[in-house]
């Protein structure tokens, strides 16, 4: 079982890219990915052209029809190659998808030129324009050392582009520079003969496609008697049967043909219309078809592997303002080069996982896949020192069905993957991927989860911090309330920052649990008219609480039994339960009981979120207590004066650069504790 995602981007040209049909500015592509068990990813573009592409369906439907494909593949571990030959564009995205994950990088061949000894000889390419920028565009093309030209016409007057072709020949001979021009159907029929003669006089290697596709047999006619080669280019597209393939190079008999993945059939396709070319003496090169970096690579790998002596058109990396790069393709005088010692890029659409956060994914994949009935985690050490412990597979897996069940997630929705795949919260998110089938998104953890994405996630889990930076930043904000379900653990969820999610439009929920439950054994609402302060434990969990009014948790499906826990709650009528706070973090000052959770509470609300209620010993009350702060202490002390009740008001306030946190951004109680002992013992009261 492998997982995908389809991104989409909007690739923006350098300049007007002209050509017959019209003048291209933008180019909307798609970006598939797969991923196996083993956390290998594989990414290939799909980059339909409208009003060329047969498959160049309007864009909801393109990616429908994109995600069907990929899910299959997905499931199978094939690409469906048959089911996708009026899919060209799709199949050369998955062909190529599929081709990278099983090598493992960018050098998707073993030729010269995939390893860098060889680079491929390219023509440079001329775009439509006005006659001085077609003139400013050629003489470059010239003095950057290309000696095959090919020069788009049919836009700016036949005269004008016979005066462009006439200065070349005045300056360089047909020895010195190959001429190949690509008409795209600009002519008649009926003019057509008559302008070729006229093209004759300059020597061209070849025309492309100069009468509009599908005039069979005027193009046949024009081939027999043509005097300049003709190359078939657009007159592929849509014919996508072995047997009209064979028909088409049968009637028309061309000179020539071009082949282009994204529209001629993917690599599987093009590679047909090669076989049929060569059994009958047609000769052919490859070119892209606008492809961003990524699909020119797999073309430039592509022809790699084949023997050919003419030019390619392969010059087309430069052409977008904002490409995929870096990539490992560079123009070096006529050639294109690869180079497998370079770094590789990030793929396309995907949020920014380091090296290492992919390497932690791979590692916990592989001990998941493992016949161990268990694998290790780490305990937070929000109240003490962290452990490993030994969580069973079975557990997890019975946890994550629960919680996908209830939020009513489904094979092929995503989830975002931004917590740290040490602790079970981390763990847990791929767990459900693979528990219910869904498109995992690594990112790396943070403090900005949102920042990078290019994909709305159906489904994430994040901790408080988190949402919090989250919410001071307007775009990230915007992200996060197209989440379809947000689950929010790791830490309480303060009365101000429950304020700012009640109007969230998705489902945003408040979890409870630990890493002796294998992540959350209930969720409460924080979003929308159901949000609440108490939580509602999942069926099957079963909840009492001990003498000191401390929560118990049974949950026999995840192995728990009588799991006496340090939280002090009450529970409603209903079997509901809200937490009061910590055990461990209860202060008791001259035989008054103060909860550190409820003063936090109050300080948060009155504008102090820079605060750590606790305690240190003390002579005369047995604990006092002690406000850890960032904010100035005069300034912490009137705040407290004001809004606190006598016998919660700190009797010592320590100012702090840091207040201290788990490495999963819980308050460290244990550390603060240390920290005001330390600093107390330094100041007189």
């Amino acid at each position: 079982m492998m997982y995908w995602r389809v991104t989409e981007k909007e690739l923006e040209f350098a300049f007007p890219a002209g050509t017959s049909r019209g003048v291209y500015t933008t180019h909307r592509v798609w970006y598939v990915e797969l991923r196996d068990a083993q956390g290998r990813t594989g990414v290939g573009e799909c980059a339909p052209l409208p009003d060329l592409s047969c498959d160049a369906l309007p864009p909801a439907a393109y990616r429908t029809r994109l995600e069907q494909a990929a899910a299959e593949t997905a499931r199978t571990g094939r690409v469906p190659v048959e089911s996708l030959r009026d899919f060209p564009s799709i199949l050369m995205g998955l062909e190529t998808a599929m081709l990278h994950l099983q090598r493992g990088s960018w050098q998707l061949g073993d030729s010269a030129f995939s390893r860098g000894e060889e680079g491929i000889r390219i023509n440079g390419l001329v775009w439509m324009g006005d006659f001085p920028t077609m003139l400013q565009r050629l003489e470059s093309k010239l003095a950057a050392g290309f000696s095959c030209i090919k020069i788009k016409i049919g836009a700016i007057g036949w005269q004008q582009e016979l005066d462009l072709l006439r200065r070349i020949r005045e300056c360089y001979g047909p020895q010195q520079v190959e001429l190949r021009v690509d008409a795209n159907g600009a002519f008649s029929p009926e003019e057509a003969p008559a302008r070729l003669r006229q093209l004759a006089e300059f020597s061209l290697h070849s025309i492309e496609q100069p009468i509009r596709a599908g005039q069979w047999q005027a193009m046949a006619r024009l081939c027999r008697h043509t005097p300049v080669p003709i190359a078939l280019d657009e007159e592929l597209i849509g014919i996508n049967t072995p047997a009209r393939k064979a028909e088409l190079l049968d009637t028309v008999q061309p000179q020539y043909i071009i082949l282009k993945p994204t529209l001629h059939g993917g690599f599987s396709g093009a590679g047909e219309w090669q076989d049929l070319a060569e059994a009958r003496g047609i000769r052919h090169w490859a070119t892209s078809a606008l492809e961003s970096n990524v699909g020119l690579n797999a073309i430039a790998h592509w022809c790699g592997a084949r023997t050919h002596t003419m030019p390619q058109g392969l010059g087309t990396g430069q052409i977008y303002k904002n490409n995929t790069t870096p990539f490992p393709l560079q123009i070096r005088g006529e050639r294109l080069w690869f180079s497998p010692q370079a770094p590789a890029p990030a793929f396309p659409g995907a949020p920014p996982a380091t090296a290492e956060t992919r390497a932690a994914l791979r590692e916990f994949l592989e001990e998941w896949n493992s016949p161990a009935p268990a694998v290790a985690v780490h305990t937070s050490g929000s109240t003490g020192t962290p452990k490993q412990m030994q969580a069973p597979k079975k557990a997890m897996l019975a946890s994550a069905r629960m919680t996908c069940t209830f939020l009513g997630l489904q094979a092929g929705d995503s989830a975002l993957l931004c917590l740290p795949l040490r602790y079970i919260a981390g763990k847990m998110m791929v767990v459900r991927a693979l528990a219910a089938g869904l498109r995992l998104i690594p990112a790396e953890p943070g403090g900005h989860p949102m920042r990078g994405l290019e994909e709305v996630p159906d489904f994430a889990a994040l901790v408080p911090l988190q949402v919090y930076n989250t919410l001071q930043v307007p775009e990230e904000e915007a992200m996060l309330r197209r989440i379809r379900h947000v689950i929010i653990g790791g830490g309480a969820v303060d009365a101000a920052l429950a304020a700012r999610l009640r109007d969230f439009p998705n489902a945003v929920w408040s979890t409870y649990g630990m890493t002796e439950t294998y992540s959350h054994i209930a969720l409460r609402r924080l979003s929308g008219p159901a949000a609440d302060d108490w939580y509602t434990p999942f069926p099957g969990v079963e909840l009492a609480q001990d003498g000191h009014g401390c929560l118990i948790v049974t949950a026999p499906h995840l192995g728990c039994a009588g799991l006496v826990t340090r939280d002090i709650v009450e529970f409603d009528a209903r079997g509901r339960f809200r937490i009061l706070g910590r055990r461990d973090n209860t202060i008791n000052s001259g035989g008054i009981k103060i909860q550190a959770e409820e003063v936090e509470a109050v300080l948060h609300r009155h504008g102090l979120r820079g605060a750590h209620i606790t305690a240190v010993p003390d002579a005369k009350f047995g604990e006092c207590v002690v406000l850890l702060t960032t904010a100035a202490a005069a300034e912490a002390e009137a705040l407290c004066r004001a809004c606190l009740p006598p016998y919660w008001q700190p009797r010592r306030i320590l100012h702090v650069q840091d207040l201290p946190l788990t490495p999963t951004g819980k308050p460290d109680r244990a550390a603060a504790r240390r920290l005001a002992a330390q600093l107390a013992a330094t100041l007189p009261l």
